[in-house]
């Protein structure tokens, strides 16, 4: 599958759970905290009565970075968290995280861009670590 530009992503041979363990690890070794985890499956079956295979959506977050970013751009809100998702793609589990830069590329404010640009790299880092 070809990554959108949207995405920073790797396919990982592990079960879903040992990915999430490994992901939410790393995550904190860059200074993110998990501050929403929604089990899409879980939601989409009660709501609407269908299955989808396994589908995890973590907003992580940057707290100085936020902090950053609110007083920067007051509306940037609608941006955050960072979503990192987790997935089953066939015999694989699919780690992908949100890129920043690509995400707030139609804001015209340059801190925006700094923050944007130093979250973005630790996201890759993040998932370049899972490899």
């Amino acid at each position: 599958m070809t990554t959108p530009n949207y995405s920073i992503r790797s396919e990982l041979s592990l079960p879903l759970d040992d990915a999430l363990a490994k992901v939410t690890a790393a995550l904190a070794k860059e200074g993110f905290g998990i501050i929403t985890k929604i089990d899409l499956k879980e939601k989409l079956n009660e709501k609407l009565s269908v299955e989808i295979d396994p589908y995890l959506i973590l907003g992580a977050c940057l707290p100085a970075f936020a902090y950053q970013a609110i007083q920067a751009e007051k509306e940037i809100g609608l941006f955050l968290p960072c979503n990192v998702i987790v997935y089953r793609e066939g015999a694989k589990t699919v780690v992908a995280a949100i890129n920043p830069l690509e995400a707030m590329s139609s804001i015209d404010n340059e801190k925006m861009t700094e923050i944007a640009r130093e979250v973005t790299a630790r996201l890759r880092r993040v998932i370049q670590s899972l490899d």
